[in-house]
């Protein structure tokens, strides 16, 4: 008996397959109807405007291709950072696809990231005493250094390699990290 497809998944798979020969702007939902062999109108029920196209795919490749690996110390969290932007590198058309999918208005109510909570549960460990506004503060600020939109600006902007951004990346949490009061930081 064969396994029911999921449509969704199965355009965000195809999608990702076109990427490999041209940009997000040039897969038409045409295009992208016939890869997965379903109607175009399908494919405008599951993702109605190309933002919402945009924001799924770049979930989607975010789990598919980038997964963060667990961390709970700020060490962790570095590494695992790191590992992702090796990866960026070597996929920078899917990379790019995040970095763009980050600078569009939200098309849809979702809760927070998994980054986002896993960083703020680091912090919680981490930090205990700090309070939640500025937990969220600084949650924000590293998921952003995170981010492939930042890997993406300094790729483009400044030509820079992984290593480069990760030196980068290292800098701005430290930075972020020094402004907390001592206090904050729980004891070994």
């Amino acid at each position: 008996m064969e396994e029911p497809v999921d449509t969704a998944t199965a355009i965000l798979a195809s999608a990702a397959v076109l990427l490999r020969e041209r940009t997000f702007d040039d897969i038409s939902y045409r295009a992208l109807a016939d890869e997965v062999g379903i109607s175009e109108r399908t494919i405008y029920r599951q993702y109605p405007t190309r933002a919402h196209l945009l924001a799924a795919l770049s979930n989607w490749i975010e789990q598919t291709y980038f997964p963060l690996p667990p961390f709970v110390t700020v060490s962790d969290f570095c590494a695992a950072v790191h590992e992702r932007f090796r990866a960026f590198d070597a996929s920078p058309a899917y990379a790019y696809v995040g970095a763009r999918a980050s600078a569009i208005s939200p098309t849809i109510d979702i809760e927070p990231a998994y980054i986002t909570r896993a960083i703020e549960a680091m912090l919680d460990v981490a930090a205990p005493t700090l309070n939640r506004r500025d937990r969220r503060r600084v949650a924000a600020s590293l998921r952003y250094f995170s981010s492939a939109m930042f890997w993406a600006r300094l790729r483009t902007g400044f030509d820079l390699d992984a290593g480069e951004i990760c030196d980068a990346f290292d800098h701005a949490v430290g930075t972020v990290l020094a402004r907390l009061p001592a206090a904050t930081w729980a004891q070994p």
